[in-house]
């Protein structure tokens, strides 16, 4: 679950033609960004196959070795002649990737192939990437709302005394996720006051929220977005830039483990901003058309 940063001059109420101008270059640029990471070559859109592992070593046709969880943690046996290489290291024969920490990942390089080898949801699985995957050959741009700064929300970042852990369901029928929240962000829309529980983002001070909306499994996918805020100002401010509402993983690919938003977060308005249903999904002549 990867995402860019909002930069906090998105929620300016722009007045002027120029300053449009500029705001929907600024997106664009960004969505440009989502793209390259998205279609990278070892992408998620790359991923072939999850595998869930248990103590019995188990091969499969699209990885070297016999793969097992143990009490050490992921643990690979490969036959003579087998290699994998970690780190930029060959290894062969008997090799233990330690104990993951929950939503951790490490990888390994058979070929052009890497194998994710990660923990989800209290589980070890591996999952292989390939550049030839098929969903990346067929993948088409993200479809998008058209930006509007309107979309661009003043709110403000309400912390909790101390982080809770929030459990949330998954992609993944029975697997469940649990994530410490640092607090709220709240913010006006269609006239009522909102309040949505905020997750902790990938840089310093930031935060991330996952949500629905009145838009989802309509235009939108129906599981889940993700929105990234920047970190509050000294007063809390923060802006919710809803134009940068992104699609996660499970959007394209049921390999996927996402987390769904907590239920506090399915707003009962439409945000009609933001990334729409992938043509994977939808099918790219009915998207177009939506």
């Amino acid at each position: 679950m990867t995402v860019q940063e909002t930069g906090t001059d998105t929620g300016r109420h722009l007045g002027t033609d120029l300053d449009r101008a500029q705001f929907v270059q600024q997106w664009e640029q960004w969505h440009d960004e989502q793209e390259r990471h998205l279609t990278a070559p070892h992408g998620f859109l790359a991923v072939t196959s999850l595998r869930w592992l248990d103590s019995e070593p188990a091969r499969f046709p699209d990885a070297p070795g016999a793969w097992s969880s143990t009490d050490e943690g992921v643990v690979v046996h490969l036959d003579e002649g087998e290699e994998l290489t970690v780190d930029g290291t060959p290894v062969h024969g008997r090799h233990s990737f330690g104990i993951l920490p929950e939503r951790a990942s490490v990888s390994a390089v058979t070929g052009d192939a890497v194998i994710e080898v990660a923990k989800r949801g209290g589980h070890d699985i591996v999952r292989r990437r390939h550049p030839d995957s098929k969903l990346l050959a067929d993948h088409t741009r993200a479809p998008a709302y058209a930006p509007d700064p309107r979309w661009a929300l003043p709110g403000r970042y309400l912390p909790f005394d101390e982080p809770r852990p929030v459990t949330v369901g998954a992609a993944v029928e029975g697997l469940q996720h649990v994530y410490d929240a640092p607090g709220q962000v709240e913010f006006e829309l269609g006239g009522h006051t909102h309040a949505l529980t905020a997750f902790g983002g990938r840089d310093p001070g930031s935060l991330l929220v996952l949500f629905t909306d009145a838009t989802s499994g309509v235009t939108t996918y129906a599981a889940n977005r993700s929105v990234s805020i920047a970190a509050p100002d000294a007063h809390g401010g923060v802006v919710i830039d809803f134009n940068r509402a992104v699609n996660l993983p499970c959007a394209y690919t049921d390999l996927a483990t996402c987390p769904l938003p907590p239920a506090e977060n399915r707003l009962p308005v439409a945000v009609e901003a933001g990334e729409r249903i992938p043509y994977e999904r939808l099918g790219g002549e009915q998207a177009a058309n939506s």
